[in-house]
């Protein structure tokens, strides 16, 4: 009988990474971390000039972190009016945001799984808004908001909002609602459900991370549009921070801190929704990509 053969492990193989790859390596490294240093250092200076006291960042305006204070962001809070700036972006961000994810959900959703007559066209129309710029319209929309009455208020610059968005949510909404097996379709109608029922109970509960990217992304684009409260609330009765913060500037120009103060009051919320929800934006991008 012969006996069984064992096989010997294979030694572990060791790279040895040339000279000359390691050069290239270490350089690679040196070149994206001082990009990186030069990319935040103007943030890590706007930060630290929110904190620092008059006289500091007057004699030092690139020093870092020398003095803290919060002087500047009550004369940011008081005198510039922020708080009513945070106001008026909320009431335009959110009612804006909810509304381009129902829209963009219902019409991503019957574009993808209803059959409709003209249903390509209608959904190639619709993608058309993504093509035309805004510099386009923007002139003529002024008239026509002015025509009917909903120039400078919050319902007329949340439509301007909600249609500026709806295109590539719904482009972005149909990508999730296409990849969904139409099997689960066809399980639910054997067991006598309805097609209201379909899409609340079946189908929208697996493109929650779609619409929660959507719902971050629309936010972010609200809560930072800068022009359309510009041209649509002439008046300066409706500033939300981007405008309240390019007020503030006109006459705060020399006094750097507030500005600063006021810059951090636009960005941070923003950043802690992105922070707060990254991923899921991650997981909704994914998916819209891999549809």
């Amino acid at each position: 009988m012969t006996p069984p053969s064992y096989a010997k492990p294979r030694p572990a193989v060791t790279r040895v990474r040339s000279p000359r790859r390691l050069a290239s390596i270490g350089a690679r490294h040196v070149l994206l971390f001082g990009g990186a240093a030069v990319a935040f250092f103007p943030v890590l200076l706007v930060v630290s000039t929110a904190f620092k006291q008059r006289d500091d960042y007057r004699n030092d305006p690139f020093s870092l972190f020398t003095s803290f204070t919060l002087d500047n962001f009550a004369t940011a809070w008081v005198d510039g009016r922020f708080g009513s700036y945070v106001a008026t972006s909320l009431s335009l961000s959110i009612p804006a945001t909810l509304l381009v994810v129902v829209l963009s959900t219902a019409g991503g959703y019957a574009f993808a799984r209803l059959p409709f007559p003209g249903r390509s066209l209608c959904f190639y129309l619709v993608v058309l808004g993504l093509l035309v710029p805004f510099f386009a319209y923007m002139i003529p929309l002024y008239y026509e908001l002015r025509q009917i009455g909903l120039l400078d208020t919050i319902p007329g610059l949340v439509l301007v909002l909600t249609s500026g968005g709806c295109a590539f949510g719904t482009f972005f909404m149909k990508s999730f609602f296409s990849e969904l097996p139409i099997e689960l379709e066809q399980a639910a109608r054997v067991d006598g459900a309805n097609e209201l029922q379909i899409a609340l109970q079946i189908m929208l509960p697996m493109v929650r991370s779609g619409i929660a990217a959507l719902a971050v992304f629309t936010f972010l684009g609200s809560w930072n549009n800068f022009l359309v409260p510009l041209l649509y609330a002439p008046s300066g009765r409706f500033q939300p921070l981007t405008t309240g913060l390019y007020s503030f500037a006109a006459g705060k120009s020399t006094d750097v801190g507030p500005l600063a103060a006021g810059a951090l009051i636009t960005i941070l919320p923003v950043l802690a929704l992105f922070v707060g929800m990254q991923r899921q934006v991650t997981e909704g991008f994914a998916g819209a990509v891999k549809g």
